[in-house]
């Protein structure tokens, strides 16, 4: 009985445990450990990373992150004039560790894949190699799943599955031809594993880069690959996401009440995550990374917390807004 009785008590603290860490932490456990235990960021210092969608959010934290640690940089989006303020900042992070050429503004849409190459081209003309692609440009998606015009389902996936792959073939080709032991990091969501309501075609195109990064990942093919799946961030990714009509923006700014996870917290989780290698890390503020462990692995648990929720609620919680917020 005694033995019985300890199995069941080992059982229910392991459990406890889990619900403190999930609830309070703004990580998985591995990420939080790595971020005490592992590499540091500046274990990347003299690195080339390459990050696209660097003009702002957590790409522009990200560039900053790391130019602090010395890192060389490519900075990559559309709007050009917002990536030369980056690199300012950038040099003005690194305290003179880093000088002008160390960061390579280049204009860049992701949706001319054509020009892929071109582009990538540059980036090696200019450091003479790369060590690390992180794919962190896309946009997000707000509408309801009978709304979504087949249009919008087709222009998200040109821009974040499609373009992603085309750009990750050419760096992990590059990194193979040259014995480069090369990194490539892809930017997803926690809805690339957990479905959430309001975001079918975003869920859908998370999902599908996972299904492409985890085979990558399991090829070995000398070349590591990460998968970055913040939870809801204070960034303006919601003011140009995808709605159910081409051409249309969901235009929703950071409020002034936002509780999700700051853009810079998530870039230094990001950090760490490139700095370490990880196949797999999440981040996010409670209670969202807590519905999250439990959508992964207790489906079942998922749907009646969603029931119990509402989907005003859920989207409230993505949004930064508090429960009961209309």
């Amino acid at each position: 009985m005694f033995l019985l009785s300890l199995v069941g008590f080992c059982v229910i603290l392991y459990y406890i445990v889990q619900f403190c860490i999930f609830y309070y932490l703004d990580s998985d456990f591995e990420l939080y450990l790595l971020s005490k235990l592992g590499k540091p960021i500046s274990s990347l210092k003299g690195k080339v990373v390459w990050i696209t969608g660097a003009s702002s959010g957590i790409g522009r934290d990200l560039a900053l992150i790391l130019a602090k640690h010395g890192v060389r940089l490519c900075l990559s989006s559309r709007k050009v004039s917002d990536l030369m303020k980056v690199k300012q900042e950038c040099l003005t992070a690194s305290a003179g560790s880093l000088q002008s050429n160390n960061i390579l503004v280049m204009q860049m849409d992701m949706l001319e894949i054509d020009d892929h190459q071109k582009y990538f081209d540059k980036v090696i003309d200019h450091f003479k190699t790369l060590d690390v692609l992180v794919n962190n440009a896309g946009r997000s998606q707000r509408a309801e799943w009978n709304t979504i015009q087949l249009k919008v389902d087709r222009e998200l996936f040109e821009l974040d599955v499609f373009a992603v792959v085309n750009l990750s073939r050419l760096a992990l080709n590059y990194f193979i031809e040259n014995s480069v032991k090369g990194h490539i990091a892809v930017t997803s969501s926690i809805t690339g594993l957990v479905a959430f309501p309001n975001s079918a075609t975003y869920t859908a195109a998370k999902h599908a880069l996972h299904g492409y990064f985890e085979t990558l990942q399991n090829e070995a093919l000398g070349v590591d690959a990460t998968i970055f799946c913040p939870g809801p961030t204070a960034t303006n990714f919601l003011q140009e996401c995808f709605t159910n009509t081409p051409g249309e923006k969901f235009n929703k700014p950071v409020g002034t009440d936002d509780k999700r996870l700051t853009s810079e917290r998530c870039a230094e989780l990001y950090a760490i995550a490139l700095a370490n290698r990880t196949p797999f890390s999440w981040a996010g503020t409670r209670p969202m990374n807590f519905i999250f462990y439990i959508g992964c692995y207790y489906p079942n648990v998922r749907r009646f917390l969603i029931n119990v929720l509402g989907i005003a609620n859920i989207d409230n919680l993505r949004n930064g807004r508090p429960l009961g917020a209309r």
